[in-house]
């Protein structure tokens, strides 16, 4: 039989899947390492395992000991899993700005999670650095892995993350794009990939309000460059020695908001959810662009799943707080949150009973006519129930088009809510619109009334 022994097992060989319209125009081979296919649903698995196996190698932790480490929320998972198998006890200390999904999770697979200030210094007592190295000290048999200084860290992608990448291009990746928090990733595998070929070009995705970028241009560690930022999971206000800026190019800084919404972008436009470092990495991809030409193979590694971010990034509210997202709702906006979006329509040849019939089994008070499928016109409840009424049910049988009304205005799917007032009135109860996908759809007062 084909199976696994155990979780831990099934970390590694994700899949190298290419990148097609948010990368249309680009005239080179955008290729994403999706790393959410690992059990934790992201990267840090690999070196998690690692770095849990190194401190059992070496004695640093016992039999039935705890693991205690500082995480913005995948490092722990991954932990988290290889000590539910291996029989470990986990402590994790996080910061305040990351997201209640990330620390939900780490508490439902049996960890207990210390939430610290992030607007502090690295060495103020309150830090998720200080707090894990105090505790680390207090509690027998206990190991603080520290993932910014552990050297188990890189080597795990040196040893699994490089080759993997080396072989699903069969050796033709000319670029490697990362986010850069820890550096494991980035070092460990750019190490593998320029050993295999030198002129391959490492590019570090980094945040404004981290060091980074600076650091690796001018080896000057500028304290002024240190402010808070939003996104998680790349960017520090340290310089970890996993970080080896000596296999990295270039570091491309991204805002905040590009960051989220490139991330929004690939769960629409790819069918890709990820978190919020991917749309950084996706970002500074975009704005490098025009350094590729048509031969490179550019491999941009996606970190961690979106699902902990629906609080944040795939909240619309979240976004407009923070002026990530446009405040003003559009008609695609109101076609996202309808129900059904089943079109009804009538030809002009249908019955005025055909057309009660629908609206009585469908709940719908108006409906366009078609004639060879062009809309040509428009039909209402009040008409159809009038005309039967005043004929006293004598003419149900004549047509729609007896009694059909002008068509419903056609509208554009990026028309603000607020200027549908302009089009739906008393006699004019909808206006038509065509969706993404090119499919006529119609918006009437009750769908603005229940989007609202």
């Amino acid at each position: 039989m084909d199976i696994k022994e155990n979780i831990l097992e099934t970390i590694g060989n994700t899949p190298l899947i290419r990148l097609n319209k948010i990368v249309s125009g680009i005239d080179a081979t955008i290729l994403a390492k999706v790393e959410t296919f690992n059990p934790g649903h992201s990267i840090k698995d690999r070196m998690a395992l690692k770095m849990v196996e190194e401190a059992e190698n070496t004695g640093r932790i016992e039999a039935g000991g705890t693991i205690i480490e500082c995480t913005s929320g995948n490092t722990g998972m991954g932990i988290a899993l290889a000590a539910a198998v291996k029989g470990y006890k986990c402590v994790f200390t996080t910061s305040d700005k990351q997201s209640k999904e990330k620390i939900d999770i780490l508490k439902a697979v049996g960890a207990e999670v210390i939430v610290c200030p992030t607007d502090v210094r690295p060495e103020d007592p309150r830090s998720y650095y200080s707090v894990a190295e105090r505790i680390s000290n207090e509690i027998p048999n206990s190991v603080w892995l520290n993932q910014y200084d552990n050297l188990a860290n890189r080597q795990a992608h040196y040893e699994s993350t490089g080759p993997e990448i080396w072989n699903q291009t069969d050796g033709k990746i000319t670029h490697l794009v990362v986010g850069v928090g820890t550096g494991g990733t980035i070092s460990g595998t750019a190490k593998y990939l320029k050993e295999q070929n030198p002129n391959i070009k490492i590019w570090g995705i980094d945040t404004y309000g981290s060091v980074f970028k600076k650091y690796h241009e001018t080896g000057e560690f500028d304290e002024k460059e240190i402010y808070p930022y939003i996104t998680e999971g790349i960017g520090e206000d340290i310089l970890p020695k996993n970080v080896d800026f000596g296999l990295i190019d270039h570091f491309e800084k991204v805002t905040d908001k590009d960051g989220a919404i490139y991330a929004r972008r690939l769960a629409q436009e790819e069918g890709i959810l990820l978190g919020y470092s991917c749309g950084s990495a996706m970002a500074g991809l975009i704005q490098l662009a025009d350094q590729l030409s048509p031969e490179d193979v550019a491999v941009i590694i996606f970190h961690d799943h979106g699902s902990r971010y629906v609080g944040k990034i795939y909240n619309d509210e979240w976004m407009i707080q923070r002026g990530f997202l446009d405040k003003e709702l559009r008609v695609k906006d109101l076609l996202n949150k309808k129900k059904d979006t089943t079109f009804y329509s009538l030809s002009k040849d249908s019955s005025l009973k055909e057309a009660l019939e629908i609206m009585k089994a469908q709940d719908i008070s108006q409906m366009p006519i078609t004639n060879d499928g062009k809309i040509v016109g428009s039909i209402t409840q009040n008409k159809v129930l009038n005309q039967i009424l005043e004929n006293q049910l004598k003419n149900v049988d004549m047509k729609a088009a007896d009694i059909m009304g002008d068509a419903f205005p056609e509208i554009s799917v990026e028309t603000p809510l607020k200027d549908l007032n302009k089009y739906i009135t008393k006699e004019v109860p909808a206006v038509i619109t065509v969706d993404q996908n090119n499919q006529p759809q119609i918006i009437t007062q009750y769908d603005i009334i229940q989007a609202l």
